[in-house]
This record gives structure tokens, C-alpha cells and sequence, in this order.
């Protein structure tokens, strides 16, 4: 029994996490055909997500096994020959409980540990490239917004990584309006600072209200790449990415950030301390449908329609259970 129930779980478990996983990893792709990043930043991206959908997942591939498990057990006349040789129900119950003990672990392991850690890294991952100006910039043939009201553009990459053919536009000052214009353009680092050389250029500057615009021809003119940068300073992290010995002891409610979603904080707390125990009310709904024999004549299907309704109803019980501890004051 227990080797069944485990391998339908291991099944379900990555069957499910594959399909949700495949779902978002489409949804990032902007990350390699927008933002210029490798395939393997997309998938670091996209697997650090995994830890969180294995914590909703497993539950529900659980509740899978288990029915799978005892409705195979009855259909094969197992569960009424074990009962009428006496075996009590708490025996068959076993191996189902022995499998949700370990189902609890991997999803506390997951909701304690590797899911807030995983976010972190997440967070640091999407913030550096965010600010990772020099791979934005270094897009063949594509307008690039650096910053609000700057827009950056080259026509052709060049031999030795140069580029051929740039213009930058400079909206930034709404009194002041600037184009630049360059026959090559180079990216280069001097002490751990980034600059943009554009050389043989010209740059037209006209202010607002003014027809005419002015002209300035250079040989070479330096951008500072560093100024671009979004995701200066230290990272603000949201409640879930807050590690769980954090929440618990070194939450301070004296921090504006923290007063100001107090509520959150403690919903994110309590949720994490009461995701383990989901399996153990799975295992008690599954087997409540479907632990005891039935004949050919008693319809099952009922049974685990109604089993499937009571998960749902826990889960959303859950849910607003979570949404009340954020609101509630107390």
C-alpha cells in the first residue's frame, strides 16, 4: 500500500509541477527576448520558483495518491477481504500515514527553509537584472529605454564588440531636449566604473519653447552607464522573503516598513506555520471517503466528489483565514 501511494504521489508531485512550471517559465521569456539575458539566467529565474509550487502542489498530490490508492484497493476487492480477515482500518491507515509524515517534512522544509530563501534570491536576481544597463544597451538594431525619457538605439554591431551607428535621446529635462549622434560607440569599464565612448558625433540640443535648435560636432563624448543603474541602494524585501527565524524574532515594530504592514508580516508568519499540517487534513478527508470498504453497488463516486469538495472548502478556509490575520488588528 504504501509503495503505490508513494509512487502515485511522486507521480502527480512532479506531473503537476511540471505543467505550472512550464506555464510560467512562458511568461518570462521576455527576459531573453526583452531584456537580452542568457537561457540561463531565464532558467535560474524560473526554477527558483519551484520551491513554492511544491509547497501547494504536494498537498494536493497527496490527496491524489491517496484516493488513487484506496479506490484501486477497493475495486480490486483488497479493502473488503482485508476487513473481513479482520484487519482494523487504523492498520491500513498506516502506510498512508507513514507517507504523509514525510509529505509534512518536504513541505515544511519547503515553506520554513527553501521557498523564502528561494524568493531572496529571486528578488537580488530580478533587481540585478533590472540595473544591468550594459546588456540592455547591447541590442542589435532596438530602441532601449536606459531611463525615463532616455532612449537608446545602434544600427549594427561592429568588429570588437564596438557599435556602429548610435543615437541616444535625451527627454529627461522636459525644459531641454538632447539627440546624439555617433558613427561608433564603445562600452568600457575603468576602475569598476562603466562608460559609453561615442566618437565622430554630433550632439543637437533645443529648449523648450524655442524653435531653433544648436549644434555641437565631437570627436568623443563619455556617458556614465552607472548613473542608469535601477536598482541602487539596499533591497526592501516583501514578507514572504523574509526568512522564517527573522519573522520570529527579529521583527521589528518600531521599523516604518514593518509598522506600515504589520498585518502582513504576521499573516506570512502563521501561514508558514500552519502549511505543514495541510497533508495531515488531506490524509484525514481521503481516507474518510474512501477508508472503508464498499461493494460493487455503493457508488464511489460520491464519496470522492464529495472528498474533493471538502479539500476545496479547506483551502479556501485557509485563504481567508490568512486575509483575516492580515486585517485583524490583534
Amino acid at each position: 500500500i504504501f509503495r503505490l501511494a508513494a509512487v502515485a504521489f511522486a507521480a502527480c508531485l512532479v506531473a503537476l509541477t511540471a505543467i505550472i512550471w512550464l506555464s510560467q517559465a512562458l511568461r518570462e521569456l521576455n527576459l531573453v527576448t526583452g531584456k537580452g539575458q542568457t537561457i540561463l539566467i531565464f532558467l535560474e529565474v524560473t526554477l527558483l520558483g519551484i520551491p513554492a509550487l511544491v509547497m501547494i502542489i504536494a498537498p494536493l498530490a497527496l490527496f491524489i495518491a491517496i484516493l488513487y490508492t484506496l479506490n484501486r484497493l477497493n475495486s480490486d476487492s483488497e479493502l473488503i477481504v482485508m476487513s473481513a480477515a479482520g484487519i482494523s482500518p487504523l492498520t491500513i491507515l498506516r502506510p498512508f500515514a507513514i507517507l504523509t509524515l514525510i509529505v509534512c517534512t518536504l513541505v515544511g522544509t519547503m515553506t520554513l527553509y527553501a521557498m523564502p530563501e528561494s524568493f531572496r534570491s529571486l528578488r537580488t536576481l530580478i533587481s540585478k537584472v533590472r540595473a544591468d544597463v550594459v546588456t540592455r544597451i547591447l541590442q542589435e538594431g532596438k530602441f532601449v529605454d536606459l531611463d525615463k525619457g532616455l532612449v537608446f538605439h545602434f544600427r549594427e554591431r561592429l568588429q570588437g564588440g564596438a557599435m556602429g551607428g548610435v543615437m541616444i535621446h535625451d527627454s529627461r529635462d522636459p525644459r531641454l531636449h538632447s539627440v546624439y549622434l555617433a558613427e561608433r560607440g564603445q562600452v568600457v569599464e575603468v576602475d569598476q566604473a562603466t562608460y559609453l565612448i561615442l566618437e565622430k558625433g554630433s550632439m543637437q540640443r533645443q529648449e523648450s519653447g524655442q524653435r531653433g535648435a544648436s549644434l555641437i560636432a565631437f570627436a568623443r563624448y563619455v556617458f556614465d552607464l552607472d548613473q542608469f543603474e535601477q536598482a541602487g541602494g539596499q533591497i526592501q524585501f516583501k514578507p514572504r522573503e523574509w526568512r522564517t527565524g527573522e519573522l520570529l524574532f527579529n521583527l521589528d515594530r518600531s521599523d516604518s516598513y514593518v509598522r506600515a504592514i504589520y498585518g502582513r508580516f504576521r499573516a506570512e508568519l502563521h501561514d508558514r506555520l500552519t502549511n505543514p499540517l495541510y497533508p495531515l487534513a488531506t490524509l484525514a478527508i481521503a481516507f474518510a471517503a474512501l477508508g472503508n470498504p464498499r461493494t460493487t453497488r455503493q457508488g464511489r463516486g460520491q464519496a470522492i466528489f464529495g472528498a474533493v469538495v471538502a479539500l476545496i472548502a479547506m483551502r479556501i478556509a485557509g485563504f481567508a483565514a490568512a486575509s483575516f490575520a492580515v486585517r485583524s488588528a490583534y
